[in-house]
């Protein structure tokens, strides 16, 4: 029995409710947990699911999505036969309306034409989780679903997995231009049978700027990091080789996660630091969250912030934020006393 699967990524969602974090780089891209993107949950689970020809569709802003990615070496998917496969979206005549998920899928329908793997997994690029598809497999086949959705407690987690031949037809010779796949799975119960799959361990569903700072969060209990970073089913990341990071007498940490390449001089308690960041004496960083390459001068504060990657703190500035809404700060911006300088 031919039980392949090939593996497709809907990376076409956009909304301004993740804003500044979005306004240069897809959902895709958003970085997350030190030193990951978001799109490398939904690779690795597919690597580790036995699926080695995976199609990515974009569109908006993904040149950092395609800079992180390169060939696919990182999930080993550099392959002579099948691999990575990133598809631009298709060109509108009307450039104020995007083009439909489905209008995407069905523009470059050659990929599926060519395709000889039986099995389909769909997949959204903005879920944090571990899942193993091969058991999602086995479910959809002992059932004979025409479509199997994996859920937890009920909702959908917006992943799929139908029989590539059905999607082909329904590519080929609908008459319906889906926007979104949910609205296509929504359309494919109404006369077949969709039926669920429970996922059991940690979920996150990416979708605001609360939900992120929520997610980030979640990662510093142990018990949500050993549910999404498996010994056996690692999460794969582009890799950057930096020097270990550097923690200078007096500097203190507790329960953070703190990425490679940094320097950390000050206080840095419940929070996330990226690579190559440089915290000064006596900064305190609670509750934070600090991209790649930040620099935060000395007797600065931070709460419950959000700082995007190259952002720079002057001395003595406060940024103080809530947990139910947190502070952020865009790309490549400078506070405090910097900003005269």
């Amino acid at each position: 029995m031919n039980t392949q699967m090939l593996g497709i990524i809907d990376a076409c969602t956009n909304t301004k409710s993740l804003q500044p974090l979005t306004s240069y780089r897809s959902i895709a891209a958003l970085p997350f947990a030190g030193r990951y993107r978001l799109i490398d949950f939904a690779l690795s689970n597919m690597v580790h699911s036995g699926i080695h020809s995976v199609a990515l569709f974009p569109r908006y802003h993904y040149r950092s999505l395609m800079d992180h990615l390169g060939s696919g070496k990182e999930w080993d998917l550099n392959r002579k036969r099948d691999g990575l496969f990133i598809f631009p979206p298709m060109i509108e005549n009307n450039l104020f309306e995007a083009p439909s998920v489905f209008s995407q899928l069905r523009y470059h329908i050659n990929y599926f034409l060519r395709s000889t793997q039986k099995y389909a997994v769909i997949a959204n690029s903005y879920t944090v989780c571990n899942i193993n598809f091969q058991q999602v497999l086995a479910r959809h086949i002992d059932t004979g679903a025409t479509i199997t959705e994996v859920v937890q407690n009920g909702e959908s987690l917006h992943m799929y997995i139908i029989e590539t031949e059905t999607l082909v037809d329904m590519l080929q010779n609908s008459t319906y231009d889906f926007a979104t796949i949910e609205d296509f799975v929504a359309y494919m119960a109404q006369c077949s049978k969709v039926l669920p799959y429970e996922h059991v361990g940690y979920v996150a569903t990416i979708s605001s700027t609360q939900s992120y700072f929520e997610a980030s969060m979640d990662i510093l209990s142990s018990q949500t990091w050993k549910q999404l970073f498996m010994k056996e089913r690692p999460v794969y990341t582009k890799v950057k080789d930096e020097p270990p990071t550097r923690y200078a007498t007096g500097a203190t940490v507790k329960n953070s996660v703190i990425a490679n390449g940094c320097i950390i001089e000050g206080h840095v308690e419940n929070s996330i630091i990226f690579r190559g960041v440089r915290i000064e004496k006596g900064v305190v960083i609670k509750n934070s969250i600090v991209m790649q390459k930040g620099i935060v001068k000395t007797n600065s504060l931070l709460n419950s912030a959000i700082l995007d990657k190259d952002v720079k703190v002057g001395p003595g500035f406060k940024l103080i934020g809530d947990t139910n809404m947190p502070h952020v700060i865009a790309k490549g911006s400078i506070q405090g006393a910097l900003m005269k300088s």
